[in-house]
C-alpha cells in the first residue's frame, strides 16, 4: 500500500474518531483526547491537520463527503427543470441535516467565541451559499423565481430558512417531528422564492 493511500486512510480515521467524540463531548473535545482515542500523539494530529483549525475544517469537509451532501446536490441538479432542482435541493439538504446536527449545533455555538470553530462552520456555509445562487440563477432564467427577488437574495433566503438554526429549533425546541419541519420549511421556501 502507498504511503499516500496509508495517510489518507488514517486523516479519515482521525477524523471519524473526531466527529464521534465532539458530537458527544462538544467541539471543545482537546486534540490530546482525540490522539489518545486513534492511539496516537497530538503532534501526530498537528502532522496531519496543522493545527486544531486545520482538524475542524477538514473534519466538516470529511462530514460532506461521508455522507455525501455534494453528490446528493449533483444528482439533484440533473433534474429535468429548475423547480425540480430547487425542490430536490432542499430535500438533499433537509436529509443532510440530521446527521451533521450533534456537531453542527456545537460549532454553531462556539463560533463567536472560538475563531477556529467559527472558520470551520464559516468555509462550509460559504460554499453552500455560492451554490444556492447557481441554484437561483437556474429558477431565474426559467422564469421560477419570483420578480420580487434577486439571485443572490433568494440564495441568502434559502440559505438561512433552511439552516441547522431553524431545523434545531423545530425539532428540538419546539418539538417538532422531522417530517413536520421538513414540510414546513420547504413549503415556506416554495411559497416565498417560486413564481405564481
Amino acid at each position: 500500500m502507498s504511503n499516500l493511500k496509508k495517510s489518507e486512510r488514517t486523516r479519515r480515521e482521525i477524523l471519524d474518531t473526531a466527529w464521534t467524540l465532539i458530537a458527544e463531548q462538544g467541539a471543545e473535545t482537546s486534540l490530546a483526547t482525540i490522539a489518545e482515542a486513534v492511539g496516537m500523539t497530538r503532534q501526530s494530529i498537528y502532522v496531519h491537520f496543522g493545527s486544531r483549525g486545520g482538524l475542524l475544517v477538514a473534519l466538516v469537509r470529511r462530514a460532506d463527503e461521508r455522507e455525501k451532501i455534494w453528490e446528493a446536490f449533483e444528482d439533484a441538479m440533473k433534474q429535468p427543470t429548475a423547480e425540480h432542482r430547487f425542490n430536490a435541493c432542499i430535500d438533499a439538504w433537509l436529509d443532510f441535516i440530521p446527521k451533521i446536527l450533534p456537531v453542527a449545533r456545537d460549532l454553531i455555538r462556539l463560533r463567536t467565541k472560538d475563531e477556529e470553530a467559527g472558520n470551520a462552520w464559516s468555509d462550509r456555509m460559504l460554499e453552500l451559499r455560492e451554490f444556492y445562487v447557481t441554484v437561483m440563477e437556474g429558477l431565474k432564467a426559467d422564469k421560477n423565481l419570483s420578480s420580487q427577488w434577486s439571485t443572490q437574495q433568494a440564495a441568502e433566503f434559502m440559505w438561512t430558512h433552511s439552516s441547522v438554526q431553524v431545523w434545531d429549533l423545530l425539532t428540538g425546541d419546539c418539538g417538532w417531528t422531522a417530517e413536520q419541519a421538513r414540510k414546513s420549511i420547504k413549503d415556506n421556501l416554495c411559497q416565498a422564492l417560486l413564481a405564481s
